[in-house]
């Protein structure tokens, strides 16, 4: 950093006029100019690449200058020769301390004003509160850079994104550390809105009427570090648990219907929820985010899952007017997997059988399903056992699979949406190869992309500017 443009902010109120700072930066503008011009006038042609890049580190030693002026311009946070402490005592005003933080222009210097309270035994700089640096090295848009690369990729390739495209350095172990904290005010930020809602929710009225609400949920594994599996059980030969169910939820909206008579989503209105939780601490999270949506005032609300009992469970206990439709795609795979069972040595039968059940599931005669289902004469036990636990299922879930009155109502059968999120909010971040988390770090990154992919990160910010 140049002297001669950083001149330390005094306590006293030394400082220059906005005027005389602006004709200061000016001059560096100049000069950075000036520079690449001589560059250029050499006759080797113009790097056009390498000036971009000496522009933006020149206008960045120029920002962390002015930055550094600006933040140390107003007596370093210097609120007389005590405050108090929150506890009924007197902090003392001890003298300046120096702290350096990384923003998005780089390393800068901050000096604040410290006061110590001899009774607590604590010090504190009313400065950090104020500049949101407390406990920090990185300033808050950095942080706010960090966690965002964080949220969209591996630490280490964060890492040499940030130094590539911002020009900052900083470490994966720092973008890891910033992910996490930012992950845990986002969680907090969503408790939030759920007490929030929860003390309204008759009175959250949707931005954009809709026909139509639709609330889907699924789970799937994401891999975590052994620590994190003890005395799980799982499907391995060892029978050790290796991943633990993440669950998703999304929800979404539709107007409309295409030329044929499909369902068709409303741009832009998917919203995702998910965590490694139990169902109840899940059926909360999903309840808040369908009223924060204002599915208290849809006209018609449909849960869409792929059988699993807890699903049903919460959209019976929280959702119990709602429409509960089994996904198509996944009642198609119970009969391709009992037909591929049966005749897997004749490839003409079993696509002739499938495709009969496949007839009779979309006009949504599931009695007829169960029926040549139930005239099937399977051998050995695994094979009957199959058959039952197949028969059970389109038993079960029957009232489920109207599909053909679903369509007539020009209502999606598919959960589609939630399939692409489980591979979008999950999948490519979270279940990448050789990847192992921790509980917290998963969830935490898992609350970062949901807020993301919704399209909530300019409100997470905002609350936190207004907090």
């Amino acid at each position: 950093m140049r002297s001669g443009f950083y001149a330390r902010g005094s306590r006293a109120g030394e400082k220059k006029t906005a005027d005389a700072i602006t004709e200061e930066l000016q001059k560096e503008v100049e000069r950075i100019v000036g520079e690449c011009l001589s560059e250029t006038c050499g006759g080797d042609g113009v790097d056009l690449e390498a000036i971009e890049i000496y522009v933006r580190s020149s206008m960045h030693e120029v920002g962390r200058s002015l930055l550094e002026r600006v933040l140390n311009a107003n007596g370093a946070g210097y609120q007389g020769s005590s405050i108090g402490c929150g506890e009924g005592h007197r902090s003392k005003f001890v003298g300046y301390r120096e702290k350096e933080i990384t923003t998005v222009l780089g390393r800068v210097r901050v000096e604040r004003s410290y006061y110590y309270d001899a009774k607590c035994g604590r010090g504190s700089c009313p400065r950090d509160q104020e500049l949101d640096i407390e406990r920090t090295g990185f300033s808050p848009g950095m942080r706010r850079m960090m966690a965002r690369v964080g949220a969209l990729r591996p630490y280490g390739q964060g890492e040499e994104d940030i130094r590539e495209l911002a020009g900052v350095e900083v470490s994966a172990k720092d973008i890891e550390r910033i992910s996490n904290q930012m992950g845990s005010e986002v969680e907090r930020f969503s408790r939030m809105e759920e007490t929030v809602v929860r003390s309204a929710a008759s009175n959250v009225i949707a931005l954009k009427p809709a026909k139509v609400m639709y609330i889907c949920m699924d789970g799937t594994g994401v891999p975590l570090l052994p620590r994190e599996l003890i005395g799980r059980k799982g499907r391995g030969e060892d029978g050790r648990a290796r991943t633990r169910e993440a669950k998703l939820g999304c929800i979404f909206t539709q107007t409309g219907v295409d030329e044929e008579g499909y369902a068709l989503r409303d741009e832009g209105s998917t919203s995702y929820v998910g965590a490694i939780e139990g169902a109840k601490d899940f059926a909360v999270r999903l309840l808040s985010e369908a009223r924060r949506r204002g599915v208290d005032q849809a006209p018609e609300v449909c849960i869409i899952g792929d059988g699993a009992e807890w699903i049903w469970n919460i959209a019976g206990d929280r959702f119990p007017d709602a429409r509960q439709i089994v996904d198509l795609y996944h009642a198609r795979e119970h009969y391709w997997e009992l037909g591929r069972a049966l005749y897997w040595t004749n490839q003409k039968r079993l696509l002739g059988w499938a495709e009969e059940r496949r007839k009779e599931l979309d006009r949504g005669e599931i009695r007829s399903v169960i029926r040549a289902i139930k005239r099937l004469r399977p051998g050995g036990e695994e094979l009957q056992k199959l058959t039952e636990t197949t028969i059970g299922y389109y038993t079960s879930n029957a009232h489920r699979m109207r599909y053909h009155e679903y369509r007539e109502k020009g209502l999606f059968v598919g959960s589609g949406v939630l399939e692409a999120g489980c591979r979008t909010v999950i999948g490519q971040r979270l279940k990448l190869s050789g990847m192992h988390w921790t509980l917290r770090g998963l969830n935490n990154v898992m609350a970062l992309r949901c807020c993301i992919m919704s399209r909530r990160w300019e409100d997470f910010w905002a609350s936190r500017a207004t907090a």
